[in-house]
């Protein structure tokens, strides 16, 4: 259902089951799924790829040019998947020549005023609390969630069920399972609530506690750590995660808890 006062692209994909609420504007080249809800206000610029039974609230704008003075009018995509619900006044930039495309997974809820830069890719099950802002180039993996107010420095890489705490300036990596608050950003254990609630079992939980008492408690480097880790731990999924993590991190990775 479509309003009049809405102003659709004779060029853009729209399933018909879509709703497209009053004063919404969708351009060309762009693809709306079915079951998706469009509230009034919203923006949806070139190169949007929304998947089905996406609510998009007031005053949110999608795929915009992004804000990088390097940008030089490339074709390049917004990918937002299914299920997610983007809330009042969110802004998503669309990608550069880097890597072509912003990506949102399925299942994800970003709060009001969030900011999702050009070429981040956010994975599936993430909250993004109100007013974070994402620089270019970040990566969030699946069941992150990243509190109100915080900022995250270009290029960094947040992992799986990590939980970062509101406010907070994360300008490194922070490992996958992790608790993450302070300043600057310090492990601050494992986030053990979040795991069972996903249904991680209890000895599954003490054992990637353990991986970080290498890493973050034992005052060890991290290449010495990670050593030990693999001599000493028996192999997992969740090890083998944690060292593929650290060993490939660019700008280094949060600083162990401190007394």
């Amino acid at each position: 259902m479509n309003q009049p006062l809405a102003y659709i692209h004779p060029q853009a994909k729209i399933a018909r089951n879509v709703v497209i609420e009053p004063f919404s504007t969708i351009h060309k080249n762009v693809v709306i799924e079915e079951g998706t809800w469009i509230g009034p206000n919203v923006t949806i610029f070139e190169g949007a790829r929304i998947g089905k039974n996406v609510k998009i609230y007031p005053g949110a704008s999608i795929s915009a040019t992004p804000q990088d003075l390097k940008y030089g009018g490339e074709e390049t995509e917004t990918h937002i998947g299914d299920n997610t619900v983007i809330r009042e006044y969110v802004t998503i930039s669309r990608g550069t020549d880097d890597k072509l495309k912003t990506v949102i997974g399925d299942n994800c809820l970003l709060m009001a005023y969030v900011h999702v830069a050009h070429d981040c890719t956010i994975g599936n099950n993430c909250i993004l609390v109100n007013a974070v802002q994402i620089a270019g180039h970040c990566t969030v993996e699946d069941h992150a969630i990243i509190g109100g107010s915080s900022a995250v420095h270009q290029f960094v890489k947040v992992g799986a069920h990590v939980m970062i705490s509101g406010g907070s300036l994360v300008r490194k990596d922070v490992p996958p399972y992790t608790k993450a608050a302070r300043e600057p950003l310090t492990y601050c254990g494992i986030n053990s609530i979040g795991l069972r609630r996903r249904g991680f079992a209890t000895e599954k939980i003490s054992e990637i506690q353990e991986i970080y008492r290498y890493v973050f408690l034992k005052g060890l480097n991290n290449s010495k750590a990670l050593d030990l880790v693999e001599l000493e731990l028996p192999p997992s999924k969740e090890r083998d995660e944690i060292i593929r993590f650290i060993r490939s991190s660019d700008r280094g990775v949060m600083k162990g808890y401190s007394y």
